[in-house]
């Protein structure tokens, strides 16, 4: 094939220059911000393919050395929410969750904060109050936090609440502590030991307030690696 029948053939797929000088090894680095929907070029066995940058966090997700805190996903700003859910489960990544509650404030003064457990990924979740302690009293939830106020001065909690293993057939495990305000003179820890009273395995988290919605706050949701 001549030079000008490549040139043409080039032209016919809609390459430019440009963009065929970005394969060259000594084409000078920029900084444009990656985003989702973004792709990447690479060697798929022997075969040039493009892939989205959202495929490629996920592939490097499952290469972290065990035991490494991995970001999942978050809420974002919470705003006036009855529930929020998280389906993204995955023990073949991880072996436990945690979940980074970010000055979360009810609608109703006085309300706790409720986690409710499923065994099918969403579908239904447990909120029959006896099915879950907290220390040696019933409950009708895993407690993340308890005595929410709506008072001026109380910028709502921020706590850590674990989920431990909860992909084993046993008790659902979890574990928050943090800090609240109460008005704007008192601060104080919250630690809460709770647990679900079920051989089973956990698959999806919902959380809810004991009365009214979650007004306002943000939920971010990270997992530790397993490593296999």
């Amino acid at each position: 094939m001549s030079r000008q029948e490549k040139l043409a053939a080039l032209a016919s797929t809609g390459v430019t220059k440009a963009e065929l000088d970005n394969i060259d090894g000594g084409t000078a680095r920029g900084t444009t911000a990656i985003a989702d929907g973004d792709g990447v070029l690479i060697n798929d066995a022997g075969t040039m393919r493009m892939t989205s940058v959202e495929t490629m966090a996920t592939y490097m997700g499952t290469k972290i050395t065990g035991g490494s805190l991995v970001y999942i996903t978050s809420t974002g700003a919470i705003s006036n929410a009855a529930t929020v859910s998280f389906t993204q489960f995955d023990s073949s990544k991880y072996d436990h969750y945690q979940f980074w509650f970010q000055h979360v404030l009810p609608a109703t003064d006085g309300a706790t904060l409720y986690g409710h457990v499923s065994t099918d990924g969403g579908s239904n979740y447990d909120t029959t109050n006896g099915n879950y302690h907290f220390n040696v009293n019933d409950a009708p939830g895993l407690i993340v936090s308890d005595a929410m106020g709506t008072d001026t001065g109380e910028s709502g909690v921020s706590v850590v609440f674990t989920l431990f293993a909860p992909h084993m057939a046993v008790y659902t495990y979890g574990f928050s502590s943090g800090i609240a305000m109460l008005t704007n003179s008192y601060v104080y820890s919250q630690a809460h030991a709770t647990a679900h009273l079920a051989a089973q395995d956990t698959d999806a988290i919902q959380f809810k307030m004991s009365s009214g919605n979650i007004a306002s706050g943000e939920i971010v949701m990270y997992g530790i690696a397993n490593g296999t």
